[in-house]
């Protein structure tokens, strides 16, 4: 269903919210809760020339891999134009940039540093201090350096130990720089889009390889943590996972969605939280099983300081006659330029019910936000339908405080729009608008919403 379908004329539509507004007595008003931006190493940096290839290089490669056949060489030339972006971040009035590292950037093949990808990091990251924005580094944001890749990638053990000598790399270099460490970002995506499905890179399509990439990702958080709490202890650390709601499409079909959050959303957090995978995990086939060693779990299942929770959307799924599931698309709904339905509650919803199943630490919202269909017009990008977004957003992150869950932090997705991934340069997720061909950044409504939200505090 084409975005335009619910909105003709979103200037004229009483529905959609446009401006971001909360309730005055709203946790996420209060000092201690940050508000932030986010980006990722690969989508914003170009700047190919100056690090090691990793799998998405690779991957844009690959004839029809992409939608509209680009790569990630040049981006949004973060790396040429750092400086003015960071000045961007700090006039949206954020408290924090979560941004993240570029393992083929930083390491050489040789496991020594990369002097020059190195020292772009400490500069950003002072420029951020300098300016009193807290900066939330993620490890690995789906950038495996392809040296790797050719000798197994996450299907091969190794390449968690190799991602254990990366954090050392990048602790020993920054850590004095960063408030908070993620480990890894949607291993979900790293290893169901990536070595399951295959739409992500590296392109490989195997069940086994799917829940084998999965394990060995959760084992490298495992791994990175006793590095980050052996060299950084006072700095927080923690992972992202994302979470896709799962509702039956009708009653009968409760099994299928109860199969599909196992799969998809329980598997990652259940590890890293309890130490075993969910019940769904003994009725797989044992080709399909990942090998599992005997401190695995408890490597993987550490304590961790918070969850960063992704949330963009709910889905439906039904039955399939081998007692499985499968995704179904909901028509008649409101969707975002991804196809995605624009669903918030199913955010409050989400929250509550993790609370609910686990004994979690502090949570973040670390990725929130939608792709519209966004057209420039005479220097503006009156992007409504995203400050509507936002403003239903946050207000039900507020519900599920309100609730008694733990939400320290709220970063919007994405500081600008970027490289996203498989989609290339269609899909527009930014509060700030890139004209790819001049490099020119303009804010959109929805940053001078989210801006004008800020500043109120």
């Amino acid at each position: 269903m084409p975005l335009a379908a619910f909105i003709i004329n979103a200037k004229d539509d009483s529905s959609v919210y446009k401006s971001i507004s909360l309730l005055p007595d709203s946790f996420l008003l209060k000092p201690e809760f940050t508000f932030g931006v986010a980006t990722a190493s690969f989508q914003i940096e170009g700047a190919r020339d100056t690090r090691l290839d990793c799998i998405w290089d690779t991957f844009c490669e690959k004839p029809g891999a992409i939608a509209d056949q680009s790569n990630g060489d040049n981006a949004c030339e973060h790396i040429a134009h750092w400086q003015k972006d960071v000045e961007m971040i700090a006039d949206l009035a954020v408290d924090a940039y979560r941004l993240s590292i570029s393992w083929p950037r930083v390491m050489n093949q040789d496991g020594t540093a990369n002097k020059q990808g190195m020292a772009f990091y400490l500069e950003l990251l002072t420029a951020l201090k300098a300016r009193n924005i807290k900066t939330y580094v993620t490890l690995y944001h789906w950038d495996l350096p392809q040296y790797l890749e050719d000798q197994g990638g996450w299907l091969n053990r190794d390449t968690a130990y190799k991602f254990r000598e990366y954090t050392e790399l990048v602790t020993e270099h920054l850590s004095h720089l960063v408030d908070s460490f993620a480990t890894l970002n949607e291993p979900f995506c790293s290893a169901y889009l990536g070595y399951e499905v295959g739409v992500h890179a590296p392109g490989v399509k195997s069940q086994q390889a799917g829940r084998q990439a999965a394990h060995h990702l959760l084992l490298a958080h495992g791994l990175a943590m006793q590095v980050l709490r052996e060299n950084c202890p006072n700095t927080e650390a923690g992972i992202v996972l994302n979470f896709s709601p799962t509702y039956p499409l009708t009653a009968a079909d409760s099994k299928a969605a109860e199969l599909a959050d196992q799969y998809h959303n329980q598997w990652y957090i259940k590890a890293v939280l309890d130490g075993c995978y969910p019940p769904l995990f003994d009725q797989l086939a044992d080709e399909v099983k990942p090998t599992i060693l005997a401190d695995d779990m408890a490597i993987i299942s550490q304590a961790v300081d918070f969850i960063g929770v992704n949330y963009y959307t709910r889905i439906h799924y039904k039955n399939t006659p081998d007692g499985w599931f499968e995704e179904v698309s909901l028509a008649n709904v409101r969707v975002t330029d991804m196809g995605w339905e624009v669903y918030p509650q199913g955010l409050t919803e989400l929250l509550v019910s993790l609370h609910q199943q686990y004994d979690l630490p502090k949570m973040y919202i670390t990725e929130n936000g939608a792709a519209m269909a966004d057209t420039l017009n005479n220097g503006e990008v009156y992007d409504v339908e995203r400050v509507d977004y936002y403003h239903t957003h946050l207000n039900a992150v507020c519900a599920a405080i309100r609730q008694g869950v733990n939400i320290q932090g709220y970063f919007a997705w994405s500081l600008m729009d970027n490289f996203e991934w498989a989609y290339g340069y269609e899909k527009r997720f930014g509060l700030v608008y890139i004209d790819y061909d001049s490099q020119q950044r303009i804010l959109k409504e929805s940053a001078k919403q989210y801006r004008e939200l800020l500043r109120q505090r």
